[in-house]
């Protein structure tokens, strides 16, 4: 077992990726290539940069994958906005998608401040 499978912030991430992949299931097919990907990609990159900061040597390195983790998950919440707007995202599902988007946002950021305070007294 990868050290970063046993974050809690890592399972939510992939829970949140399993989230966005089922709503845009219902997105118009000509978005196939444009929002609907850059939705999905965006949720899988919260993920993978979680995963690839854990790997890295140093804590401040580890906290700047968060940062990337963190513009990823607000690209996809920006994204969900224009998704709603245009009536692609029912509002049950944006209100879930955003909710979702809020607590992941909110573990990245405490991990990212641990990380970084426990640099700083190394």
């Amino acid at each position: 077992m990868f050290n970063f499978e046993k974050l809690d912030v890592w399972q939510r991430a992939n829970e949140f990726a399993d989230l966005v992949y089922k709503v845009t299931k219902t997105f118009p097919k000509d978005k196939r290539f444009g929002l609907t990907d850059q939705m999905r990609c965006a949720a899988v990159s919260v993920s993978s940069n979680i995963a690839e900061g854990s790997a890295r040597s140093s804590r401040n390195d580890n906290a700047r994958f968060l940062e990337i983790a963190t513009g990823s998950l607000f690209e996809v919440v920006a994204q969900s906005f224009i998704s709603r707007r245009q009536g692609f995202l029912t509002e049950p599902d944006f209100k879930t998608l955003y909710a979702t988007a809020d607590e992941l946002g909110r573990m990245l950021s405490g991990l990212r401040r641990s990380l970084r305070e426990s640099a700083r007294t190394e």
